[in-house]
């Protein structure tokens, strides 16, 4: 999780576009006064605009990881920082209220590429608040808690002042064990707030109907040890019980050996890996923490490792890290993961 320290000042460019928006709004009320009292009271009746009819289904409350958020219409003008909450957006068939996209993980799912390229990209990782605030979005949807981090100023607190709403992937919120529902619950809050509920639920049956079938596939077989290998050398950087991944093996027939790690990721010892003798080993793929062969080179290499069953029989799952999160494609991984335990449930 990212706490982060205390929000820095507003640096000058953001202390600029808001003092330019509230110099408009000053200007808008100085307009509407004058033209008040150049006029009569019947004259101003008969100009004045009846107030917009709020959108159907709106408004809509949302509470998103402790701070709560009414939507009075649709946002037009979304940011994502993460490449999940993009292709959540996309797969909703949101593009057209997407004015920016940052930190891409993985190859963008081949229905979704068009799309996704037709974007602007903001950053390769995490943009600055300034480099937000120049997109001019009504709403940031972050993927994973250092999208809002407080000291790199992007504080969802941050946001707020400067007039724009926030919603953060609820696999961060860091309550719970994050399971399939909480993918679900993530699909259909997002159809909300954009007044698409009909198009979440059917998404949402869509995944439900292929986790189901990989599930069924396995359901009657031994489970599996799995140790998830993310990233690290000196110690073992993997999925904890919190994880989705935790939820994503157990459906798929194995179990998680470090099921009791109590967060959504975190340092082992190699001596733990040792000890907990996983059968096989899930390899999360993402740019920026080396290839896929080289993580298998590295494992493979390690006299200590030698007699870990996984290593010993050469037994890998690959997985792009995004699939392993709250997002479009966890029910896809499901069905990838159950293959690489039991292969012989799918000749």
């Amino acid at each position: 999780m990212y706490d982060g320290t205390s929000r820095p000042a507003l640096s000058t460019p953001a202390r600029g576009r808001l003092a330019v928006r509230a110099a408009a709004a000053a200007l808008a009320l100085a307009a509407a006064l004058l033209t008040a009292g150049c006029g009569s009271s019947r004259d101003t009746a008969q100009d004045a605009k009846a107030p917009a009819a709020p959108a159907a289904g709106f408004p809509v409350t949302v509470d998103n990881c402790g701070v709560r958020t009414t939507y009075e219409k649709p946002p037009a003008r979304v940011v994502t920082i993460h490449q999940h909450p993009a292709e959540l957006m996309l797969a909703l068939g949101l593009k057209d209220h997407m004015v920016g996209t940052a930190f891409p993980d993985s190859p963008v799912l081949p229905e979704l590429r068009k799309d996704y390229a037709s974007i602007p990209e903001l950053a390769r990782k995490e943009p600055s608040f300034e480099t937000v605030l120049e997109a001019d979005p009504d709403l940031v949807y972050g993927g994973y808690g250092s999208a809002f981090a407080e000291n790199e100023g992007r504080s969802r607190t941050a946001f707020a002042d400067a007039g724009i709403d926030t919603h953060l992937n609820r696999e961060y919120c860091g309550r719970k064990r994050v399971t399939m529902r909480d993918t679900y619950d993530e699909i259909r809050t997002v159809g909300r707030i954009f007044g698409v509920p009909e198009r979440a639920d059917t998404l949402v049956a869509g995944l439900a109907d292929r986790v189901e079938k990989a599930a069924g596939k396995v359901a009657d077989a031994p489970k599996v040890p799995v140790f998830v290998y993310d990233s690290g050398d000196r110690t073992a950087f993997t999925a904890g019980g919190k994880s989705l991944g935790t939820e994503l093996i157990r459906l798929a027939g194995g179990e998680n050996v470090f099921a009791d790690l109590d967060d959504v990721f975190g340092d082992v010892s190699w001596e733990q890996v040792v000890d907990r003798r996983p059968e096989v080993i899930a390899i999360y793929d993402y740019a920026g923490a080396g290839s896929v062969g080289r993580k298998k080179k590295f494992l493979l290499s390690q006299p200590a490792l030698e007699d870990v069953p996984a290593i010993r029989n050469k037994r890998f799952v690959v997985l792009p890290l995004t699939a392993t999160l709250v997002g479009v494609r966890s029910a896809y991984a499901v069905e990838d993961l159950a293959r690489g335990l039991h292969p012989e449930s799918f000749a």
